[in-house]
């Protein structure tokens, strides 16, 4: 390494030597040659910055993220599509390789090498990468291998939503997105169930009913804030119990953030379970009444139903049979 270092000193005077290196110094092409030199006789490597992205508006992205986005060699992006857009308002032409969770065992060699010639950024669509997004794979790697790392703070999703939702920030449970299958999800929620501080979740609007149901159920009918489009022109927060959101939310579009109240005295979780079950139970009678009056077949009726006050559909169904008998 001293030599190297020597040597490389040697050509830094060169090439402020008008007399000896001045044809070449006059090359288009210089910078990038003395970059190639440099790195090859330091051994310099790369450093792979982790860049928060807009959720919604682009006037978000701080001017340290534009312009290291300006100039790293790569971006890592979670959908290059969707980040060569951002690249464009920026008008930054960099290369982009995708790494997302399907792909980021096969990807992570070729963003390693490519940390050995220079830097590397890591993007995800919107937010912060790692948080609900692939990418701590590669952080852990590129740490491993001796690589810098280095966070460049920008908007998230989880911060937002908790600091324009009215409960406390002090201490607070994220969940992330919940599993699809509703008795992992339920699970998952009746683990939680006890925790006092404020639980947040993420999730997609045509889940977002069942969600709320589900929550009725294992947690009661606690406060809650549903925000969405956060940033967007048609940002929303509304605030209330579960079961008024779920009123509320007949028709859901765009991407949701749930923020939950915390568990409040134990010996208050038995009655507000069970007033909780009540008010979904007079919820189901009613869409299902609702249905009967439009003709709606009984097995869309249930599945409809179900799906949207995450009852069991045996439950559900009793209750249509129930309605039937008593109308009759």
């Amino acid at each position: 390494m001293p030599t190297k270092f020597w040597m490389l000193i040697k050509l830094v005077n060169a090439r402020t030597d008008p007399t000896i290196f001045e044809p070449f110094n006059r090359s288009p092409f210089s910078d990038q040659i003395w970059t190639s030199l440099s790195r090859e006789l330091v051994g310099t490597m790369g450093t792979l910055f982790i860049i928060g992205t807009p959720i919604g508006n682009l006037e978000d992205l701080s001017p340290r993220a534009a312009r290291i986005l300006g100039h790293v060699g790569l971006v890592a992006a979670e959908d290059t599509r969707i980040t060569r857009r951002l690249l464009n308002h920026l008008g930054v032409h960099v290369p982009s390789v995708s790494f997302h969770q399907h792909n980021w065992r096969a990807r992570l060699p070729q963003v390693l090498r490519a940390l050995e010639d220079g830097d590397v950024a890591l993007v995800s669509d919107a937010g912060m990468p790692v948080i609900s997004d692939p990418g701590s794979e590669l952080v852990t790697n590129a740490a491993l291998a001796g690589f810098s790392v280095k966070v460049v703070p920008g908007p998230s999703a989880l911060t937002a939503a908790m600091s324009v939702s009215g409960f406390s920030g002090d201490a607070f449970t994220f969940l992330g997105f919940l599993p699809a299958r509703r008795k992992d999800r339920r699970e998952q929620l009746k683990s939680a169930s006890q925790y006092p501080m404020t639980l947040v979740l993420f999730e997609a609007p045509h889940r977002l009913k069942a969600l709320l149901g589900d929550v009725l159920h294992e947690l009661g009918d606690r406060q809650v804030a549903l925000c969405r489009e956060l940033t967007k022109i048609y940002e929303e927060v509304y605030r209330g119990s579960v079961s008024q959101a779920l009123e509320h939310s007949q028709a859901p579009r765009g991407e949701y953030v749930v923020v939950i109240q915390g568990a409040t005295e134990p010996e208050d979780s038995d009655g507000a379970s069970q007033e909780a079950s009540n008010k979904v139970l007079k919820q189901a009678a009613a869409r299902l009444t609702e249905l009967r009056v439009n003709r709606t077949r009984a097995k869309d009726a249930v599945a409809q139903v179900s799906q949207d006050l995450g009852l069991p559909k045996n439950v559900v169904y009793k209750m249509w049979v129930d309605l039937g008998r008593s109308k009759a």
